[in-house]
């Protein structure tokens, strides 16, 4: 840790992953410095956390006060940590002096830890936004703990045994409802289950805990299979609630507390009730276009339902509105998976009994690839990408955009899928954002698709070989857009002429017309008139100088271009005062 990090650090204030310690009224004691400690260590995320001791709340650096003598030893701080908390906490402690405020920062990088860390006197606190919005330290319940636990991917909430739960508790509908989902889900699901009884269909699903009988019932077993009212008794955090809103007006207001299997089917009866359609006419085909594709909204909610905390309160919620649907469950994303990543981390659900019996059932892919799906059918359909950006690290919300389709795109779509070139998910991404953005480079491509820029540069070139897209500059100045004939058969030709924009030959006109309108370009002006990149502009001018259109003027980074023609007239003006002066007489 040097200053200027430290610096960084500060400069973002308090958040979930800092926290300031004023000493300017009083020393902070070693007990508020081992509970901010565990408080830091115990918060919702992947990276370190950090501690500052010597900065106020508001930002100000009043500095750290010595805790050993005359200085602050950091290993012996360290080793205070390390024995005062349970499991033992390795953190790094930095006495870092900070110029010219003249005053020493100690800063405590907290690792996020895998497992709940309290204090050696059992006080457990966990660092999460409070009522006031504002990062603060809360206490840690056990449910938070095995809330955190889950998160890490450390413990299945769905094969935790539910204590007081019986065979009673189950209902019978249930098993068969399951089997029906099966025998409905044209061989996605296990038919080997079919024939099991109901107490050896438990059994295989992991619903019970079973020696020879069933012995105790499993959170999975009550959330398949359990009876309403039993569910509302035993596991009162399951909630889904369905909702259509048209403005600030409410026209439905549903709750469920059923078994999953049952409230999957009450959803899926009310999306159908509100499905809409368009119609495509590719050749002789006739091609349905959906506000909402079926495939995509059941395999965002069973995510949304597979991967939701359990031991957190508050329902899943799906929203309907007149433009979007938005579906959000209570826990954020499980550990390693971020906005940043989404699309291309490896499974990884909350929890892993759950999901598989979800599998089994053929509710969900068995690739556990759902959110490839979700994309995938969102774009072909001709609508903008779904969206996880309103995500917190409490919540998962995702944004299923509808309204008017772009039928021509849904066209291009089909005809390549006809011509035996279907669009993947990859292409799709691309063909959508240059829809929307007009342009894109090789590095925002990458970040688009989540992947390399090697990998992103090669599905560009595909759609250039493909004839959906062109290519324009060299290198790293090298964009993309759509091709003459990807506009056409998107209906907007002329839309290719404005991308296109300006040849050469017409960047040289107007650079000259600039320099006669304002005498004078500079390559950063240049490259802003013509809309191309710096090296682009650069040898631009050097050829209309090179013709002795313009003459380079300046040294360095105050180089600039004037007209060759300006610089003769002003010369021959100038003589001709002179003439004129010596021939006056005096």
């Amino acid at each position: 840790m040097n200053p200027e990090q430290l610096r960084r650090i500060i400069q973002q204030g308090e958040n979930l992953d800092v926290e300031f310690k004023g000493e300017g009224q009083r020393q902070v004691s070693d007990d508020e410095i081992v509970r901010a400690v565990v408080c830091m260590a115990n918060r919702a995320g992947e990276r370190s956390g950090w501690v500052l001791i010597g900065v106020e709340d508001d930002g100000r650096l009043t500095g750290a006060r010595p805790r050993h003598g005359a200085t602050t030893d950091p290993v012996r701080l360290q080793a205070l940590i390390a024995n005062r908390t349970r499991p033992s906490l390795s953190a790094q402690v930095y006495v870092v002096p900070l110029q010219p405020e003249g005053v020493e920062i100690i800063a405590i990088e907290v690792p996020p830890v895998r497992i709940p860390v309290g204090t050696a006197d059992g006080v457990y606190l966990r660092r999460a936004i409070g009522g006031k919005g504002k990062p603060e330290c809360l206490p840690m319940h056990f449910h938070d703990m095995q809330s955190l636990q889950s998160t890490r991917g450390l413990l299945d909430y769905s094969v935790v045994v539910v204590e007081g739960a019986t065979w009673d508790d189950l209902d019978p509908l249930e098993f068969e409802r399951f089997r029906r989902f099966v025998r409905e889900s044209r061989g996605q699901g296990d038919e080997t289950l079919l024939e099991l009884s109901d107490e050896e269909l438990a059994k295989a699903l992991g619903a019970v805990e079973a020696d020879h009988t069933v012995t105790r019932i499993r959170v999975l077993g009550l959330l398949l299979f359990g009876k309403e009212a039993s569910l509302h008794r035993l596991l009162p955090t399951h909630e889904v609630a369905f909702q259509v809103l048209r403005g600030e007006r409410v026209e439905v207001n549903e709750f469920f507390r059923s078994p999953l299997l049952r409230v999957m089917e009450e959803l899926l009866q009310r999306f159908r009730a509100r499905y809409r359609e368009e119609e495509v006419m590719v050749g002789l085909l006739r091609v349905g276009v959906p506000e909402y594709s079926e495939r995509a909204f059941r395999e965002a909610v069973a995510n949304a339902l597979i991967h939701r905390d359990y031991t957190r309160l508050g329902a899943v919620h799906i929203q309907w509105h007149d433009d979007r649907i938005e579906i959000s469950n209570p826990g954020g994303f499980p550990e390693g998976v971020h906005l940043g990543n989404i699309l291309v981390t490896p499974p990884r659900p909350r929890n892993p009994l759950l999901a598989d019996a979800f599998k089994r059932a053929g509710i969900v892919e068995r690739t556990g690839r759902g959110i490839d799906i979700i994309f995938t059918e969102q774009l072909r359909n001709g609508r903008p990408a779904p969206s996880y950006e309103r995500s917190t690290p409490t919540d998962v919300v995702l944004v299923l955009p509808g309204g008017q389709g772009n039928l021509a795109f849904v066209r291009l779509v089909v005809e390549e899928n006809q011509a035996g070139r279907p669009l993947r998910l990859d292409e799709l991404l691309i063909l959508n954002c240059l829809w929307q953005e007009r342009s894109l480079t090789t590095a925002q491509a990458s970040g688009l698709l989540q992947k390399s820029e090697a990998d992103a540069r090669a599905v560009l070139e595909r759609l250039v070989e493909a004839g959906l897209v062109e290519g324009r500059g060299e290198r790293k100045g090298r964009t993309y857009h759509l091709s003459a004939a990807a506009y056409r058969r998107l209906g907007v030709p002329s839309a290719y002429v404005r991308r296109r924009g300006f040849e050469p030959i017409q960047w040289e006109q107007m650079i000259l017309q600039y320099v006669r309108a304002h005498g004078r370009i500079t390559r950063r002006e240049a490259a802003e008139l013509c809309q191309i990149s710096s090296p682009q502009a650069r040898n631009l001018l050097a050829k209309l100088t090179e013709k002795g259109l313009l003459l380079r003027q300046g040294r360095r980074r105050g180089i600039f271009y004037v007209l060759a023609s300006t610089i003769v007239d002003v010369s021959k003006t100038e003589m001709d005062k002179s003439t004129k002066s010596a021939r006056r007489p005096k």
